[in-house]
């Protein structure tokens, strides 16, 4: 009995710590003062590795490569 009082209490405990968390993150007004940078469109100034169009095809790249490399070591009957 005694260990369920135990388990009940630390239930209650983080449960409570869970909505305060909960509520004090509600209890902030919103910065309305939005400073937002947009680049033209098609201009690569440096930062074309934040295009994630590069990566897909960099990881595509290295799969194929993997994949070649793989089936390459087959020993041929």
């Amino acid at each position: 009995m005694k260990n369920f009082d135990l388990i009940s209490k630390t239930q209650l405990a983080l449960y409570s710590l869970f909505l305060s968390v909960l509520t004090f993150a509600q209890d902030a007004n919103p910065d309305l003062d939005v400073d937002v940078d947009i680049d033209k469109p098609g201009s690569m100034d440096g930062d074309w590795m934040s295009n994630p169009l590069v990566w897909v095809i960099g990881a595509l790249v290295f799969i194929l490569i993997i994949a070649l490399v793989a089936r390459g070591g087959r020993s041929k009957d």
